[in-house]
């Protein structure tokens, strides 16, 4: 019995297995998929990892980009992180397949939640796990944010089972994905899993209302929140370290009231509303959820001789120039800037849930059709800005993340969930044939109706004019065939997902009707709907993503220019000024770079690029300790005026604000003088005596120790081209503890005693000894409730 049980779960992992290895086959002969972000990673990261590796531990600290910041957002293993030991064995086959194989068994398990048919619950998971905004991020290199909603359906899992009455497994299972959905690292995506558990809350309180259960609801809320503590606090260390470094990072509040052209700046306490709404969703745009190529599909695509514009081209330019630009061409014709590809969710299971819009009953259906509204209306963003705003202005961390396209993610797990529903009711002897056919028949005059308005007079309602045709104006002609193509792929598009929508809605007429058995109906209904998502899918994540995997472990190789600078064994900093300075991470592979790749990097250093280093301050860079400037592959300049590792300066200038700290840096000699916040710092000298014999000098380094050694005849005040971050770095001389001061803006600055002594500025961060204890404590509570729980419920039976 026990085997029968279970044979659907060996099944289900089995399939589950097989598909991911199928969709990404290369990973079998060894291949790894190229992945941009993460080619940046490896940059930004090669400090930590060899240094975890030589030593065996970790720094928490790295230097080789933005002149130095904490690792907790880039690498970092944290002590009694056992969740990472779970996440492993789950996520066991080679990387990206262990992903999408996490997508299928999480969706699984929340459909077996349910109590969904394991045949039903098998198809659901994989039209969840190929949806295509799921794979496209995997071409991006998004692997934290894959990881991140891979374990959503699993949360919402234990919440349901609690919900259920299947109290003590709900807790088990709540406590533990949620800790795995933490450790996945992507606050955004759990912060969005979050609104969508508050909405499943607020329906469930609503309905213990209606019904007079309030008391047997509160007390699953209180199992639910102690679930939730327990798998929150086993991260205590990674969270505690995030919030730490948040309020320094690009994510926490400004000092500044002034913009770099010293206009007033808007207050704010977290991203600026630009920035957060950059990527926003058109609102006609969320048509391609259901028709893949509404608006013109991804950024670029390619488009086939048979296209207006390679054959404008081909008369024009010739075959080979129309071969070449028809492969990658400016299709796309909405607002965001970048689009990898349309997050198209299927048209099939967008019939399906229709479908369950009109067939399933209850508060599922009116949590799932709520979150699924709520995520689609964020998704737009600045282009529906009063409710937009409202959030950014009034709801706790909102204003923290950017992109508010993806909340999406909600809408791609409700979508297929309530189509998924609705399957199981349509097969259900509880409905009649009537309702059945209603449902039916509604669901396919919307989206059927959808298609086919688009298919007859799509072409005549939009003007189809992208945001980069000005590209092509030197061939204005080249533009109207572009207008063409888009046009023509909207017709195709909308008649691929009417005749798709079509052949659904017949197969369940036609079962209705005893004309279809179940078992061959799925199946074929199976196909077409794995056929409908993955056909789309490797549009834009193929074999061709994938290449050796020393090309993806060691992605950059050395220029000529890199080869020169490496021959200074020295410590200085880089500046690459051939790239974008503060989105590059390849710099970071060679080089100790003042730029680097991370969207939280600390807030102050990206103040001091925007307002100093951006208009060409030299002495900004020479503080930096910049020795070396990048001008390309093959040239590079030597900077002799870089300040070195640390220098003393004759005097202090003390400003009273984060405004005249920075305009102060606008005409400051670096070497001489430094700039000081004497409403953060109480330091009462000013001026110190000029020593010219005086020396201090660095005689060691490691990412998480800095010696120094000073000799002087008089007190003096040294600055060093090191970053400051009170909450971890702590300086000694002679080995007894000292204050250190934040001067320049961001940089450490320590009085020195007469005479001769060893300096030496040591990464301690406390957060890391306070985490992992309380991680310790919340594991043994967990296996002490489960057991303890277990054991009576147990003697009670």
């Amino acid at each position: 019995m026990n085997l029968k049980k279970f044979l659907p779960f060996a099944i289900a992992i089995i399939v589950f297995a097989i598909a991911s290895v199928l969709y990404f086959n290369p990973v079998l002969s060894g291949k790894q998929i190229k992945q941009s972000d993460i080619t940046q990673f490896i940059g930004m990261s090669k400090d930590v990892k060899e240094y975890r590796a030589e030593k065996g531990e970790e720094p928490y600290w790295l230097d080789n980009a933005f002149s130095g910041m904490p690792a907790y957002q880039v690498s970092a293993y944290y002590p009694n992180d056992f969740v990472r030991y779970i996440d492993k064995v789950i996520r066991f086959l080679p990387r990206p397949a262990d992903y999408l194989f996490l997508y299928f068994l999480s969706f699984f398990l929340l459909l077996t939640a349910l109590k969904v048919d394991w045949k039903l619950a098998v198809l659901g998971s994989l039209s969840f796990g190929f949806s295509t905004y799921l794979i496209i991020i995997f071409g991006a290199g998004h692997n934290a944010k894959a990881h991140a909603i891979g374990y959503i359906p699993m949360v919402i899992a234990g919440v349901i089972y609690i919900f259920r009455k299947r109290y003590l497994l709900g807790f088990i299972l709540t406590a533990l994905a949620m800790a795995l959905e933490i450790y996945s690292n992507h606050p955004q995506m759990t912060y969005y899993l979050g609104f969508c558990l508050l909405i499943l809350v607020i329906v469930e309180g609503v309905e213990a209302f209606k019904s007079r259960t309030l008391p047997v609801f509160l007390k699953q809320s209180a199992i639910l929140v102690a679930a939730m503590l327990i798998g929150i606090g086993a991260n205590s260390t990674r969270l505690l370290a995030m919030k730490e470094y948040a309020d320094y990072s690009t994510r926490g509040k400004s000092e500044l009231t002034i913009n770099p052209d010293g206009t007033p700046k808007e207050k704010s306490t977290g991203l600026d509303k630009e920035y957060i709404t950059e990527y926003s969703y058109g609102i006609a745009e969320t048509f391609n959820l259901m028709i893949p190529r509404f608006m013109g599909g991804g950024t670029v695509e390619e488009l086939g001789e048979d296209s207006n514009f390679y054959q404008v081209l081909e008369q024009n330019a010739g075959r080979s120039v129309a071969k070449e630009y028809s492969s990658q061409v400016l299709t796309y014709w909405g607002k965001q800037p970048i689009v990898e590809a349309p997050a198209y969710i299927g048209a099939i299971v967008f019939f399906l849930f229709f479908l369950g819009i009109f067939l399933v009953k209850g508060r599922l259906k009116s949590w799932l059709v709520a979150a699924t509204i709520f995520s689609i209306v964020l998704s737009w963003g600045k282009n529906f800005s009063i409710i937009t705003n409202f959030f950014i202005d009034y709801i706790p961390l909102y204003n923290k993340f950017r992109a508010v396209s993806s909340i999406q993610v909600i809408a791609e797990l409700c979508v297929p969930l309530l189509g998924i529903l609705a399957l199981k009711e349509f097969f259900s002897s509880e409905n009649s044939s009537e309702e059945k056919e209603n449902a039916v028949k509604k669901a396919f005059y919307i989206v059927g109706g959808i298609s086919l308005l688009f298919l007859l007079f799509g072409s005549s309602l939009f003007a189809f004019e992208g945001l980069r045709d000005a590209q092509y104006q030197q061939l204005p002609e080249l533009i109207d065939a572009l207008i063409a193509d888009r046009k023509s792929m909207l017709f195709n598009d909308s008649l691929r997902s009417l005749l798709l929508v079509l052949a659904v809605a017949g197969m369940l007429w036609f079962y209705l009707k005893g004309k279809l058995k179940q078992v061959p109906m799925l199946i074929v209904l199976g196909g077409l709907m794995i056929f409908d998502l993955v056909s789309i899918d490797a549009n834009y994540v193929n074999k061709e993503d994938f290449t050796s995997a020393r090309r993806v472990q060691k992605p950059f190789t050395a220029t000529k220019a890199d080869t020169e600078i490496l021959k200074d064994k020295g410590h200085y900093r880089v500046v690459n000024f051939s790239v974008s300075p503060m989105q590059d991470g390849r710099t970071s592979y060679f080089h100790n770079s003042i730029g680097g790749y991370h969207a939280a990097k600390m807030k102050r250093y990206q103040e001091l690029f925007d307002y100093q280093i951006a208009k060409n301050n030299m002495e900004v860079l020479n503080m930096l300790n910049t020795k070396y400037f990048i001008i390309s592959d093959e040239q590079f300049q030597e900077n002799p005026e870089a300040n070195g590792n640390a220098w003393f300066v004759n005097s202090l200038k003390k400003v009273s604000s984060a405004n005249e700290e920075i305009i102060a840096l606008d005409s400051l000699s670096t070497k001489s003088e430094a700039v000081i916040n004497s409403e953060d710092f109480n330091l009462k000298a000013d001026v110190f005596q000029k020593d010219s014999i005086a020396t201090i000098n660095l005689v060691k380094k490691d990412l998480t120790e800095l010696i120094y050694e000073a000799n002087t005849t008089s007190e003096q005040f040294a600055v060093f081209s090191e970053i400051y971050y009170k909450d971890g770095w702590n300086a000694y001389i002679d080995g007894e503890s000292v204050p250190y001061y934040r001067v320049n803006y961001v940089l450490r600055g320590l009085e020195v005693p007469v005479g001769k002594h060893k300096i030496t500025f040591k990464y301690e961060p406390a957060v890391i000894k306070t985490g992992s204890s309380v991680s310790l404590l919340c594991y043994a509570l967990l296996l002490i409730i489960s057991i303890g729980w277990f054991v009576i419920k147990k003697k009670k039976n």
